[in-house]
């Protein structure tokens, strides 16, 4: 039997409870979500799925990212609620890639773990399997594995497993809706410095990756979800004399106004403090130094700036905890009319981490 899977969550309980009710059936899992956005969110949930796989013994297939293909099957629905005519497409775009595979693979028999998800419509997915399914001869079974409690029974075993747990569907456009009060979509950031940010996708890859390694060598492990201040920087130009610089924004600079200006009378070395605004300017040599001279020149620096963490250090050695001014490093400072345009925010925010079990 081929089964379509679409997280760990849904899937860690719905592969067992298929175990328990067709014993003599060898499971198959086909991870095929082209739906899912962005691109890093995806490889997120294969990895923990593959995960549970491995847990549970069930042989996987990644199906193709075919992300451009699903924009233009649901194109012109993409105000739908959830459970609307939206979802009904993805699912029949989604299970007739699964019908496709399970003939290759030869396999007789199709379902899918989004059966067990509450947020789904069980009948647009009976539907959308039976619609797909009977052209090629494949048997389609539409198991409820929610009632009686099977919900929270599947949660619970999530929890228990330690497996990710998925803030939002799975498409850009219930994540829009979801997303809509805020004025940025966090899921879809991510910096052109490659830095991994606090509770990120990326960092969620990272983390998981290291779970998988913890449960391999057989250490102990438990997740914690912590609060803290989180950050983000929306946008920023600076300009020196009206000419935008090349420059590099510290972690936790926050900006009060959205437009600020402020002017060097002269040239001079290492840093400089505006007034205006807390904001404080360094030059490359200057945090060089503080790097023990780690990078080879500003470009260097540019191309691999220092971690997140790394940078919260530095911020916290200068100036005193919880300080949020502005740190701005510009290659050189120079005299003449600066003009910073910038965006960013503070928020509460959570994230998981390890902690392991004593020895």
């Amino acid at each position: 039997m081929l089964v379509h899977i679409c997280c760990s969550v849904d899937s860690h309980y719905f592969l067992q409870e298929l175990q328990k009710a067709y014993p003599k059936e060898k499971l198959v899992g086909f991870f095929y979500d082209p739906n899912i956005h962005p691109y890093s969110e995806y490889e997120l949930r294969f990895l923990d799925v593959k995960r549970s796989c491995e847990k549970l013994g069930v042989k996987l297939y990644k199906g193709e990212y075919e992300y451009e293909k699903w924009l233009n099957a649901v194109r012109g629905y993409e105000d739908e609620p959830e459970k609307g005519a939206r979802c009904e497409i993805c699912f029949n775009f989604r299970m007739g890639g699964s019908v496709e595979f399970a003939k290759k693979l030869g396999e007789k028999r199709l379902t899918t773990t989004l059966l067990t998800s509450p947020k789904k419509d069980l009948e647009q997915l009976k539907n959308a399997l039976q619609k797909e399914c009977e052209p090629y001869g494949i048997e389609f079974l539409a198991p409820d594995f929610r009632k009686n409690g099977g919900t929270q029974r599947q949660f619970a075993l999530a929890k228990q497993s330690q497996l990710y747990h998925q803030n939002y569907c799975g498409c850009i456009y219930g994540l829009k809706k979801q997303k809509q009060s805020k004025a940025f979509i966090d899921e879809l950031m991510s910096p052109i410095t490659r830095q991994i940010l606090p509770a990120s996708i990326e960092e969620r890859i990272r983390l998981y990756k290291r779970v998988k390694v913890l449960e391999k060598r057989g250490i102990s492990f438990t997740l914690r979800r912590e609060k803290f201040l989180n950050y983000r920087l929306l946008s920023a130009v600076l300009k020196r004399d009206k000419r935008v610089i090349k420059s590099h924004i510290l972690f936790y600079s926050h900006f009060k106004n959205a437009l600020s200006k402020f002017s060097l009378s002269e040239h001079c070395k290492g840093i400089f403090q505006s007034m205006k605004d807390e904001i404080c300017l360094w030059d490359f040599e200057y945090l060089n130094a503080k790097c023990k001279h780690k990078f080879k020149n500003f470009d260097d620096f540019l191309r691999r700036p220092l971690s997140i963490k790394q940078e919260i250090a530095l911020r916290q050695k200068h100036f005193a905890p919880y300080n949020l001014s502005p740190i701005i490093v510009i290659e050189s400072l120079e005299k003449g009319t600066y003009e910073l345009v910038a965006r960013s925010e503070i928020y509460f925010d959570s994230k998981e981490s390890i902690e392991k079990g004593e020895d």
